[in-house]
């Protein structure tokens, strides 16, 4: 890439922010857009080589029609760096843009990727996927840097869902890490987790092995580490008695984990696919169960084999 690249970041919140950072320290012109902004939609993709969207997954819609309204010129790559599930459709979000754009390349771009680390400059990687490989390429570039590693995939679903459906573990980790239950137990539900996250992925269409890569495997362990994660510090303060609307009245950005919850186990009871910890997931958040119920529904399942 020989000469800078015109990046549209849509979403001015924390992983717009990061993003637009890292996009900006290699040289890039980057224009951001927020609904608080005075510049328009309009003005901030006008030109742009690619456009980012790190809006929250209840605002995809809204985004992908005003933009199909506009002049984009056919040759822009459209990236997606939200993690969710549409609720009406249980869509992910590379497919509202790839629907909407059906001439376009769509990438997403997902990984282990706590946006307070990126901003601090410390070291981390991710994946940028789509079944259009060049690009996918041409994305790695822009964002690759000495602190910010990105590897290419051709599995746009796997990648998307790795990044989404750790969020619902997310919640469980927290819970698990605020009721102090120690090592062993949090290894398991990880372990668990990921089987739960493959066995719903590749029954979507996904690819096994890409859930054991960044975008996946990575994910998880990030995000049920770190109380940077929103959707960690909802299972935490859950498991220390407070109600999910007292969490919420005081969370800063989206828990995308608790809408993600809902659409999930929607699809998997239609498909009978069990899901035993977004199971109790769900009904904490629902509050028909308590922290510690919950646990003891899962230790008291019947037995099986691994």
């Amino acid at each position: 890439m020989t000469h800078p690249k015109s990046v549209a970041i849509l979403g001015a919140g924390a992983w717009g922010t990061a993003l637009a950072t890292l996009a900006k320290t290699n040289g890039h012109q980057v224009r951001m857009w927020s609904r608080q902004g005075s510049q328009t939609l309009a003005e901030i993709v006008q030109g742009a080589d690619v456009v980012l969207s790190a809006v929250s997954m209840k605002g995809v819609r809204a985004v992908t029609s005003q933009l199909q309204s506009l002049a984009i010129s056919p040759e822009t790559i459209f990236v997606t760096a939200t993690k969710g599930l549409d609720p009406q459709t249980t869509c992910t979000p590379s497919q509202i843009w790839q629907e909407t754009f059906p001439n376009h390349p769509v990438v997403v771009l997902s990984g282990p990727n706590l946006s307070k680390e990126i901003q601090q400059e410390l070291p981390a990687a991710t994946v940028v996927a789509s079944s259009v490989m060049a690009a996918a390429e041409f994305v790695q570039v822009i964002f690759s840097s000495d602190r910010f590693r990105v590897y290419t995939n051709c599995d746009i679903l796997g990648v998307e869902l790795g990044g989404t459906l750790k969020n619902v573990m997310a919640i469980a980790a927290g819970v698990c890490d605020g009721l102090h239950l120690g090592t062993n137990a949090k290894a398991a539900l990880l372990t668990r987790g990921l089987t739960e996250m493959v066995r719903i992925g590749v029954h979507w269409g996904a690819k096994l092995e890409t859930f054991y890569g960044l975008s996946g495997l990575g994910d998880l362990l990030a995000t049920c580490n770190s109380p940077l994660s929103r959707n960690y510090q909802v299972g935490y303060q859950l498991a220390l008695g407070k109600t999910l609307a007292e969490i919420l009245a005081h969370i800063e950005g989206t828990a995308e984990g608790i809408n993600t919850t809902q659409v999930l186990l929607r699809r998997a009871r239609q498909q009978n696919i069990p899901m035993p910890i977004t199971e109790e997931v769900y009904r904490l958040l629902e509050g028909e169960v308590t922290p510690r119920q919950a646990l003891l529904e899962l230790m008291l399942r019947d037995m099986k084999p691994e």
